[in-house]
């Protein structure tokens, strides 16, 4: 009796070694395509070499600024019908040789790009990219991504820190690198990929931002 408890025991531990090698291999590589129809609009995660990375809920700041500049952005944009406006989750696949399927939190994709847009992602470099910072992502924020988004061509990166109420807008330079790009003494941004759109800065860290709406008729679009 005494045997077979053993021998039960030996066998519970070598099952239980065994899944936890298993727990520890590498993940499996998955093509873009797998990871689109793995995934859904609840779910957020990014495609990275043909990986998978699942990405934190964002807060409420994060998700109010995101709110307000995809309903600021996008109206502005629908407005002068300068192209489409898109919010996280929504998949943009880096162009080759980049491996990369990212989800910005907000994104602008100009007229004359709109025929890269796929019916579950858009295929190529949008005219801009805003992410907007996380204690979890903000070294991916300001290290990987702005080295991808560079490299693949965006024009314009915001890069929004509501932690430290900071700001950074970088262009692409005809060399090809970021340059950064600050508000002026009056504490306003003006795009060059959107014409003849202006930011407040200061309306990012209201608690809450101003509806899109307010800012719009600010900057006398409406």
């Amino acid at each position: 009796m005494c045997c077979q408890a053993n021998k039960e025991a030996v066998q519970e531990t070598i099952v239980a070694y065994t899944a936890e090698r298993e727990s520890e291999k590498p993940p499996r590589c998955v093509s873009f395509e797998e990871f689109l129809v793995r995934g859904d609009e609840d779910t957020w995660a990014e495609w990275v070499d043909g990986e998978v990375v699942l990405l934190t809920p964002a807060a409420t700041k994060h998700q109010r600024i995101a709110r307000f500049l995809g309903d600021f952005l996008g109206n502005f944009v629908l407005l002068r019908q300068l192209g489409e406006v898109f919010q996280a989750p929504f998949t943009i696949k880096l162009p080759p040789p980049l491996k990369r399927g990212r989800e910005p939190d907000v994104i602008f994709i100009s007229r004359e790009r709109l025929h890269q847009l796929k019916p579950a992602y858009f295929d190529g470099a949008p005219d801009l990219v805003v992410e907007i910072t996380s204690p979890e992502s903000i070294a991916r924020d300001r290290g990987e991504k702005y080295v991808e988004y560079e490299a693949a061509g965006i024009d314009e990166y915001w890069l929004i820190d509501p932690d430290r109420q900071q700001a950074e807008f970088y262009r692409l330079g005809t060399d090809g690198r970021y340059r950064l790009h600050i508000a002026d003494a009056e504490g306003v941004y003006r795009s060059e990929v959107i014409p003849g759109l202006w930011l407040k800065v200061a309306w990012l860290w209201q608690d809450p931002p101003p509806a899109g709406v307010k800012a719009l008729r600010e900057i006398g679009v409406i």
